[in-house]
């Protein structure tokens, strides 16, 4: 029987043995620096943020689309028949008829002026058919009285004739969408579009690293309280086996026995928890740094850093500059404001009545050959021009009027927001200065708080070997040493983890991580 317990015994070191060896083949060692990186690569959140300024790219050259020429061409083929009528005779007059092909090519658009322009052309512009008409002969005496009249009807065949045209019309805006019309307005929009899309990657880039900062220290946090769980169980342990020996020899009463066995079991579920907390910390690190968590699931991260307590200089008024200027969230609502701005300027052109100066030149030909008709627009023979304005006004005008006024009240009420975001800001800063001097504080005090929980089990521990104190007393001592080392490693990793949260609130975030980022 003990034989089969030696040899389950053996292959079950021998498969623990073999799980280590697979955990530390898999381990994998970790800076803080290279963490950061892995997330500015693969981190799920910021390429998904990164696509938004391509987006609002597009969105911008799409609109200066409205500046492309179009250009086209319309063929076309024609007939037209007219009915006759009856002279004043009574003789019929037959109806004309005629047949039109022409190709009209055309260029139109319009300028960044608002300028509209149309360039067209009637290349082939041939005609032909008959036209009919009463030719009326009166007969006079000697003294120029009408004695008679005699009417014929005559039919002509007009033959081929050509009459092409060249010519340009022009539409200028004076007022009503003059210095601004609709389509500035999208553009000028979508290039501040462009610029609050940039500054949400650099806000969400800040986020990530933040967090990443905060998840590493968490981690070290973890992974030192896994050891501190230990430190506790063995404690506790060292003392169970104390007591039980002393109860086997009458020295000690088995109440004292149970209780150690009692912190023994306590100290391994709390060991339990600790590993659970590990593994669930490194899985928040994971989920920053990797696209791909399958990849990463069978890894054990090993950080490299440290967790210490690097005095820094704390200055109110210094971070609150920073986090007015450098705040990704405050920038991008002073460009809202911009935008603002923008639709306010084009709602108030819009008050403005409408009045445009026009304007058309061209040239006609007319021959029965096409080359001569040609000759006619070259040399100008049959030239056309106008020239004028147009002047319209809408009675009342109440749509572009409220609009105009809808258009101010959101602004001031965006005013309002982005000093009520200033001021959150500023509350946020405060708050993060306070909670990093606290921190720093809280480092010392868990340190002090440790040194003497050492020395107060230390100094039981020799009193119950002495026979001068209970086992109850040195558990307890136990206790609060395992929890007081806790505490020092959570006063350390919350102390770095403020002065993190310092860099986001007052957006120092890069310059705390000595990245730079380009956003293309």
């Amino acid at each position: 029987m003990k034989f089969g317990k030696l040899i389950l015994f053996a292959l079950m070191t021998v498969a623990v043995a073999a799980k280590a060896e697979t955990s530390t083949n898999n381990a994998r060692s970790l800076t803080l620096e290279e963490a950061i990186r892995l997330a500015l690569q693969h981190n799920l959140e910021v390429q998904i943020e990164r696509v938004n300024p391509e987006i609002a790219s597009f969105n911008l050259k799409s609109i200066y689309g409205a500046y492309d020429p179009t250009l086209g061409v319309r063929a076309e083929k024609s007939f037209n028949s007219s009915p006759g009528g009856f002279s004043s005779v009574g003789l019929d007059i037959p109806g004309n008829e005629t047949d039109r092909e022409s190709i009209q090519p055309f260029l139109s658009g319009m300028l960044p002026t608002g300028l509209k322009y149309d360039i067209n052309a009637d290349l082939l512009s041939r005609s032909s058919g008959t036209r009919s008409f009463a030719r009326t002969t009166i007969t006079t005496n000697g003294l120029g009285a009408p004695i008679g009249t005699n009417t014929t009807i005559q039919t002509v065949d007009r033959g081929v004739e050509y009459s092409p045209s060249a010519g340009i019309d022009l539409a200028q805006p004076l007022l009503k969408n003059f210095w601004i019309d609709s389509t500035r307005q999208q553009i000028l929009i979508n290039k501040n579009t462009l610029k609050i899309s940039e500054l949400g990657v650099r806000n969400r880039i800040m986020d990530v690293v933040t967090r990443v900062e905060q998840a590493y220290y968490d981690l070290i946090f973890q992974l030192e309280n896994v050891r501190v769980q230990e430190k506790g169980l063995e404690l506790a342990d060292r003392l169970q086996a104390e007591n039980k020996r002393r109860v086997e020899v009458g020295a000690l009463a088995p109440l004292d026995e149970k209780q150690a066995e009692s912190q023994a079991a306590g100290s391994r579920a709390d060991l339990l928890t600790a590993r659970q907390s590990l593994q669930a910390q490194e899985n928040v690190l994971k989920n920053l740094i990797t696209d791909d968590y399958r990849e990463w699931h069978d890894v054990t991260i090993q950080p490299v850093e440290k967790l210490v307590a690097i005095p820094e200089k704390l200055n109110l008024m210094e971070s609150w500059q920073r986090g007015m200027t450098q705040r990704p969230d405050l920038l991008q609502t002073r460009l809202d404001i911009e935008r603002r701005n923008i639709l306010l300027r084009y709602q108030r052109n819009q008050l403005f009545p409408q009045l445009d100066l026009i304007g058309s030149y061209g040239r006609n030909g007319l021959d029965r050959h096409w080359g001569g008709a040609l000759e006619d627009i070259r040399d100008e023979t049959n030239p056309r021009f106008s020239y004028g304005i147009l002047f319209s006004i809408p009675l009342g005008n109440r749509g572009p009027k409220n609009l105009y006024r809808a258009t101010k009240a959101e602004k001031e009420q965006a005013l309002l927001q982005l000093k009520q975001l200033e001021q959150n800001v500023m509350v946020q800063i405060d708050d993060a200065v306070k909670l990093a001097q606290t921190s720093f504080e809280r480092v010392d005090a868990t340190r002090q708080a440790r040194l003497y929980a050492e020395a107060a089990l230390d100094a039981e521990q020799k009193k119950l070997e002495n026979g001068k104190s209970t086992s109850f007393i040195v558990l307890q001592l136990q206790r609060d040493l395992t929890g007081a080392r806790s505490e020092e490693i959570r006063s350390l990793a919350d102390y770095n983890k403020a002065l993190a949260q310092l860099a986001f609130a007052e957006g120092s975030v890069f310059e705390r991580n000595h990245l730079t980022v380009e956003i293309k």
